[in-house]
């Protein structure tokens, strides 16, 4: 049955339009305990760019023995059609990973970068300062080979062995990243401990580094239910990219405190109710977060799907 729609209130003050990041089928495969074989991972794929997303995260070039369920991304890209509209952004995060992804044909990449540095120890293998110049380096060497590349930054609002993060240190790492190519920063809430306030305090430093509101893009988690909240504040700054995950599948195998990525339905209802346009279908969302649940025989938490499949 067809969703009934949201009763559309709109803001001069917001964004006309948005473009969503659907981070699923990489982000939200990467920390699941079933591995899905490539033929699932391109037929997911297939139903999120029918569904109408034109940004659709396709996989990573990192080791299979740490990241099991991201083996194969070359497979991936050969089943896909690189030369569409539609970006299929892969994360490298060594000049090896990007060396494999150009061989495979991909136009687009990401590099990762901590901005504290318990989480770099632990999810990169090494400091700051070192895991930092080894993904500037690639996004240097990706933007010299004509790729279009987007910057991670991960533990941007907290840090579950360090606590709060000073957003000048967001700013800077921001900085650093848009410096080496960077066309797309996108802010990671990786343990959902951002509010509303604190996504402002931060994009007021980003800004105030000399970063254009329109490069910036929010990845939020729902850890404390404060994801929604957090897009809202985001876009009243301006922010017209944000990341999503079908059926709200994610969050890091690096930091046991982080939950579920923010559901690209339950966002594209929000939005839709703003009267803010993305160009994807809400309904299609809902029954591909069904079907990706039925293949990973989880229960995928977005509270939108379960309130239009009930219909």
């Amino acid at each position: 049955m067809t969703a009934q729609l949201p009763q559309q209130f709109t803001s001069s003050n917001l964004p006309t339009e948005v473009s969503v990041c659907e981070v699923s089928a990489r982000d939200g495969l990467q920390s699941q305990a079933r591995t899905l074989p490539v033929s699932t991972r391109l037929e997911l794929i297939r139903r999120l760019s029918d569904a109408g997303l034109k940004t659709i995260e396709a996989g990573s070039f990192v080791s299979p023995r740490t990241v099991p369920q991201m083996a194969d991304t070359r497979s991936v890209l050969a089943g896909l059609d690189l030369d569409s509209e539609i970006a299929f952004p892969v994360l490298v995060p060594n000049r090896r990973g990007l060396d494999d992804a150009v061989a495979a044909g991909t136009k687009d990449a990401s590099v990762f970068i901590s901005v504290t540095e318990s989480f770099a120890q632990a999810n990169l293998g090494g400091s700051v300062q070192h895991t930092t110049d080894r993904s500037l380096e690639v996004a240097r060497a990706a933007t010299a080979a004509g790729l279009r590349v987007r910057g991670y930054l991960s533990m941007v609002f907290g840090d579950p062995w360090e606590g709060a993060v000073d957003p000048d240190r967001v700013a800077t790492a921001a900085r650093s990243l848009v410096d080496a190519g960077c066309l797309t920063i996108s802010l990671g809430d990786t343990i959902g401990t951002a509010t509303p306030g604190h996504v402002t305090a931060v994009l007021d430093s980003l800004v105030g580094a000399g970063i254009p509101i329109y490069r910036i893009a929010l990845h939020t988690h729902n850890t404390y239910g404060q994801a929604l909240a957090n897009v809202y504040s985001a876009l009243q700054a301006g922010v017209s990219q944000f990341d999503a995950s079908a059926g709200g599948i994610g969050g890091c195998p690096f930091a046991r405190t982080a939950s579920g990525n923010l559901a690209t339905e339950d966002l594209l209802w929000m939005l839709q109710g703003l009267g803010i346009s993305t160009g994807v279908d809400i309904d299609a969302l809902a029954s591909i977060s069904q079907w990706l649940g039925e293949q990973l025989g989880i229960a995928l938490p977005s509270a939108t799907s379960s309130a239009i499949l009930s219909r």
